[in-house]
């Protein structure tokens, strides 16, 4: 007999998923199986046993094994034998101190490694679980492994998938949940949010509110919820996925690490590190499996970027860490082995699951700090999600900072100039605060309605960004930079600084929630969060008194229209001049025609450059004055009285507000044309394609063409595509015919942008069943109030 570890594998049917637990001892190996109970209450029935194949008495060619690989092996052996003398095996520190690397063959050397990296004592007192499955099919996104029946991947799912559960201190689970339904705002695919409920599934209510993802939850060691988020305000899609905080109740959500950070795209299975302030996360890419790089990061050296990313495997991979980049949030992609669901067992040695080489196969890895990288286990489909079944220490309870009985929630701001991007802004220069929410996308279009801004649309939304917005109104700001107010709770809104003509000065491009009750603050604009806090001279003037309320904008907040709310103040002041077959209408259109997709005058503003909107822009924080109405162009000629137009006050707030939101378009995601062009156009692809064919024009779906409006539904005959073609041709008149067609059709089914629309019925469906979940969440406020339990229909 030989002395060598052991391994046992059981095999579990939790609910509706396989779970797998690997037992590491040292013990002498036996013929039979082994039955091991005192681990893990109630798991027996023993799969099978593995037993690690042993290398002796075979002749075989020797490589030199590198002296620094062998060294790696010593310290971390000496580590272990030194913390742990009790429990590590002397046998290993010895058999490492005796070996000669020249006389080792690879072979020996790896198993050198596994046995004696695998004798830990962090892997030995406990079972290590995992999951067996297949990995993840190919699809859009990390984030693209919710499989919820009707939705557009249901059919992806081929796994026993597994349930991840979080223990908090009041005994209540925190889970991610579709039960909101919304939906990526850049594709189709559905996403989920933050939940809570007590431990017997009483009282399920949300606990997070932003409008794509909330995922791959941790708790921490004070007792927090550390997530990976998914959102984008004003920016781009694919380098949005970053590290947040929350505390259990759904109270003080602030950024962790990564969120204007341009490489990786996205950062996912985060655990603080036992014993330190580390964090240990996956760097992924967007498009791709939740897998990618691992790395430990020190959020004390910054919330982004490669200083505070002390190390990452493979190593190489930190250079391709960037705030500076574009468009370059799939670099993980290209890492060769990628590592998935890490496990943090103490400051030096981490679980993972990792690929093989072969295909997207994976198996358990243990992983450390001095060097060493050895597979622990391995079977096919693939294994993941390691860690050990060991109890670990009760974080602090903290307590609840919210309530159910409030619809509102209070923010403060001790001095908007304090700020990392503030520069330039002379103090006095902010006269008030305006909070704009950005809702969730509730439905989706078909396959075929894409409009390609600076990603697919579905159906067309902007020129370039994703996020349709709401005004809630404004405050005003304090001349020491202090400003107090109540916003509605439960919503995603963001903050924007206005000078005193009500001109944006600085723009958030991340979104925050309140919640009922709660009282949220921040020093100052774009802070730095993990430096010294200036100290106020005296008690901001804004909190000496009752928070205000905001000052709506020309009405009940609503979804901006910018057919409704600008256009007619181009059309009453500059559509005369600035038309089709107008000298100036060859420079800029402004003429209210509705075209495909948006509006003529929409559509010149933006490929023409008229105005400086930030769309769907870099992940880095932007400086002030640098976009919006300051740095537009069209506003400079308003501002000099461009050939004699005045703009009443109304008509300047009106257009410089609509710059100042990022220049969105349409109101709602919703459709009243499935299935067509961009998911807005009145005339079907077969017009479309004739269209195209008589006049030779093609019709874009991409803003990077720059394609002026060619299609005019208010005046077909003013339509420019038309132009090439002789008046008295039957082409013309063919022509002429598919487009007042669509105005016909406009006039019957009116668009989003419209007097009169009806959403398509799938998207009314979508919307029945959003307010639904809406009725249950107040369900279960009443019942929480009332101090009663409710639970899912069916389930008690």
């Amino acid at each position: 007999m030989n002395l060598c570890p052991s391994v046992v594998l059981f095999l579990v049917h939790l609910w509706f998923f396989h779970l797998s637990i690997l037992l590491f001892h040292n013990s002498i190996v036996t013929q039979g199986i082994f039955a091991y109970t005192a681990g893990v209450k109630g798991m027996c029935n023993i799969k099978k046993l593995l037993s690690i194949l042993l290398i002796g008495g075979a002749v075989c060619v020797r490589a030199e094994i590198p002296a620094e690989s062998f060294n790696h092996l010593k310290e971390a052996v000496r580590y272990l034998s030194e913390t742990y003398p009790d429990e590590y095996p002397a046998v290993w520190l010895r058999a490492v101190n005796d070996s000669d690397p020249r006389r080792m063959n690879p072979e020996e050397f790896t198993q050198l490694s596994r046995r004696a990296l695998s004798a830990n004592p962090l892997l030995t007192r406990y079972p290590i679980i995992y999951v067996e499955r297949n990995q993840y099919h190919n699809d859009h996104h990390n984030t693209a492994t919710l499989f919820q029946p009707g939705e557009i991947n249901a059919g992806s799912y081929d796994t026993r998938g597994k349930l991840k559960a979080l223990s908090l201190p009041g005994g209540d689970i925190v889970f991610s949940s579709t039960r909101e339904p919304k939906y990526c705002m850049c594709n189709r695919h559905i996403m989920c949010n933050l939940f809570r409920m007590e431990a017997d599934g009483a009282n399920i209510h949300q606990i997070g509110k932003s409008t794509l993802f909330e995922g791959h939850s941790s708790l921490t060691p004070d007792g927090r919820i550390l997530y990976s988020r998914w959102e984008y305000v004003d920016r781009n899609f694919g380098d949005a996925q970053s590290l947040w905080l929350c505390n259990p109740d759904g109270t003080q959500h602030i950024i962790y690490w990564g969120n204007n950070t341009s490489s990786p795209g996205g950062v996912l299975n985060a655990h603080i590190i036992p014993g330190t302030d580390l964090c240990l996360a996956v760097l992924a890419a967007c498009h791709d499996k939740p897998w990618g790089a691992l790395a430990i990061i020190d959020r004390n050296k910054g919330v982004d970027g490669k200083e505070s990313v002390l190390r990452t495997w493979p190593a190489e991979y930190r250079e391709r860490i960037s705030t500076t980049t574009w468009e370059d949030y799939d670099t993980p992609g290209d890492i060769r082995l990628k590592y998935e669901d890490p496990w943090p067992l103490d400051e030096h040695f981490f679980l993972a699951a990792r690929m093989l080489g072969s295909g997207t196969e994976t198996g358990i890895v243990l992983v450390d700090t001095f060097g060493n990288e050895v597979i622990l286990h391995q079977n096919a489909p693939g294994c993941y999600d390691p860690m050990p079944a060991a109890p670990r220490p009760m974080p602090p309870a903290r307590p609840t900072a919210r309530d159910f009985e409030s619809t509102t929630g209070k923010f403060y701001v001790q001095n908007v100039y304090i700020g990392t991007h503030m520069k330039g802004v002379e103090p006095g220069a902010v006269k008030y605060l305006r909070v704009v929410e950005s809702p969730e996308k509730r439905s989706f279009g078909t396959w075929n309605d894409g409009w390609f801004g600076q990603g697919e649309e579905a159906p067309a939304m902007n020129w370039h960004s994703f996020e349709n917005k709401r005004i809630l109104g404004t405050v005003p700001v304090e001349d020491d930079g202090s400003a107090y107010f109540e916003v509605p709770a439960n919503r995603f809104v963001y903050f924007q600084l206005l000078d005193k003509d009500g001109m944006m000065i600085q723009s958030m491009r991340s979104g925050t929630i309140i919640q009922p009750g709660e009282t949220q603050g921040c020093v100052g604009c774009h802070e730095n969060r993990v430096g010294a806090v200036p100290p106020a001279a005296t008690q901001p003037k804004a909190v000496k008194r009752a928070p205000d309320t905001l000052k709506g904008w020309y009405g009940k907040p609503r979804n901006f229209n910018y057919l409704k709310e600008v256009q007619p103040v181009f059309t009453k002041n500059c559509a005369g001049c600035h038309d089709v077959e107008q000298p100036a209408g060859e420079k800029l259109i402004l003429a209210a025609d509705k075209s495909i997709p948006f509006n003529a005058s929409y559509t010149d503003l933006w490929r023409t450059g008229a105005i400086k909107a930030i769309g769907a822009g870099p992940a880095a924080i932007q400086e002030p004055y640098s976009w919006g109405s300051h740095a537009s162009k069209i506003v400079e000629k308003i501002r000099n009285h461009h050939n004699n137009v005045n703009l009443t006050p109304e008509e300047f707030d009106r257009v410089v507000t609509w710059i100042d939101i990022n220049a969105v378009y349409y109101p709602d995601y919703d459709n009243a044309y499935p299935d067509s062009l961009c998911g807005r156009s009145p005339i079907s692809f077969g017009q479309r394609n004739r269209l195209q064919e008589l006049t030779g024009i093609r019709i874009s779906n991409n803003h990077r063409d720059r394609q002026a409006a060619q299609v005019y539904f208010d005046r077909p005959e003013k339509s420019p595509i038309l132009k090439n073609l002789d008046k008295d041709s039957p082409e013309y008149k063919e022509a002429l015919d598919i487009i007042q067609s669509g105005k016909d059709q406009l006039a019957q089914r009116p668009r989003a942008d419209m007097d009169g629309f009806v959403p398509w019925a799938k998207h009314q469906r979508a919307e029945e069943k959003y307010q639904a979940r809406a009725q249950e969440e107040a369900r279960v406020y009443q019942a929480i109030r009332e101090g009663k339990k409710v639970y899912d229909p069916g389930v008690k």
